[in-house]
């Protein structure tokens, strides 16, 4: 699992960006998520995804807001979403460009065809 979790790295980035496009979610909910969306195959901790999110944030890719759990008005819990910005939207789209020539040029090798 070493070589998985070397391209986990690699993938990290553009992997928040398209989560993060479909909706504003805190950091415990993405971590979730890919675990359920990846078959618990990219099993992310929390200490993985804390500074890709504080980074894109301070590149301005991400904006962050503290809300109140669902049900914990009054005194309850506080989570931190995130969301993209206009420049994280770009930034979204131009990576997923990157990734598809990547993948498209890694299979091509691996399988022995043209990019």
């Amino acid at each position: 699992m070493d070589a998985l979790q070397d391209m986990v790295k690699g993938g990290i980035v553009p992997v928040v960006l398209a989560l993060l496009g479909e909706r504003a979610m805190y950091g415990y909910e993405i971590v979730k998520l890919v675990d359920a969306r990846s078959g618990g195959k990219l099993r992310w901790k929390e200490g993985t995804l804390y500074p890709t999110l504080h980074r894109l944030e301070a590149e301005g890719k991400l904006r962050a807001e503290w809300q109140d759990a669902p049900g914990a008005e009054g005194g309850g819990r506080r989570r931190k979403y995130y969301a993209l910005t206009r420049s994280g939207r770009t930034e979204l789209k131009r990576r997923l460009q990157e990734w598809e020539q990547f993948t498209g040029s890694i299979n091509a090798v691996l399988k022995g065809g043209v990019a």
